[in-house]
């Protein structure tokens, strides 16, 4: 088992709720296993900087109610963005004990970049739909032009490192076919001709790249949105599921 909470920080476009989940069955796999993980309730289409501030007051709580001294992150596609800028720019070094992004565009998008391409009168239509849709699933500060602005291609990072006082490790996956996942088939189509990397859908491996990178998180064929147990084919599922519980297993074997 693991010394601290494991929190698991969602991407864009989904939410945590009664009725959607953002990590499929993940949390209440890795909880069967013994873990004591929790998921985040941040906004769907929220800005980086708005969604670090609401993880932060999550995360807090976590803290108050288990009396843990620190967290275990891992954080799927924009998340581990969210969480980078939470830890760095939100005083919270010291309360994150490692940090595990899957998927994560540290250096951006293929597909955001051709989205931010878009005539701007098609932008403000289509963020407009986006924002209010979202607001009235719950989220509180969304804003979707900015999402798109933030997660285009930006070449190497030169943000504040922390890797000295936190853990921090990286996974990728790769869509082989699009065959294999229906709603990531046309992104990593155009992502493919857009940038010529392989990629999940919406993320090159050279982007998930941070830190200390791990490789893939399954040799098969897995989109950017199976990963996280949402569309996952059932004979990956059960990989998919047992890949989060050795990734847990492995930070409660390195201390934390």
């Amino acid at each position: 088992m693991t010394k601290y909470p494991i929190v698991l920080v969602h991407g864009t476009a989904i939410r945590e709720g009664k009725f959607m989940r953002a990590f499929g069955r993940i949390e209440k796999t890795l909880k069967e296993a013994g873990f004591d993980a929790y998921t985040s309730t941040h906004d769907a289409f929220g800005s980086i900087e708005n969604n670090a501030e609401q993880l932060k007051a999550v995360i807090e709580d976590i803290l108050s109610r288990t009396g843990a001294d620190k967290v275990n992150i891992i954080g799927h596609s924009k998340g581990g963005l969210d969480a980078k800028y939470m830890i760095t720019k939100l005083g919270m070094v010291d309360k994150v004990a490692s940090l595990t992004t899957l998927c994560t565009p540290h250096k951006g998008s293929a597909i955001a970049t051709r989205l931010w391409s878009l005539p701007s009168f098609i932008k403000r239509i289509l963020t407009f739909f986006i924002d209010t849709f979202y607001k009235l699933i719950g989220d509180k500060n969304p804003d979707s032009m900015k999402v798109c602005e933030q997660l285009k291609e930006s070449g190497e990072s030169e943000e504040e490192s922390f890797s000295d006082k936190v853990y921090c490790q990286s996974y990728s996956t790769k869509l082989k076919s699009g065959k294999d996942c229906i709603l990531m088939a046309v992104p990593m189509y155009i992502y493919t001709k857009t940038d010529g990397s392989e990629n999940d859908g919406v993320v090159s491996e050279q982007s998930a790249r941070y830190e200390n990178y791990r490789g893939e998180c399954l040799d098969d064929s897995v989109s950017h949105t199976q990963i996280v147990d949402i569309l996952a084919k059932r004979k990956n599922r059960k990989k998919i599921l047992a890949f989060y519980v050795k990734l847990c297993k492995e930070l409660g074997e390195m201390g934390y």
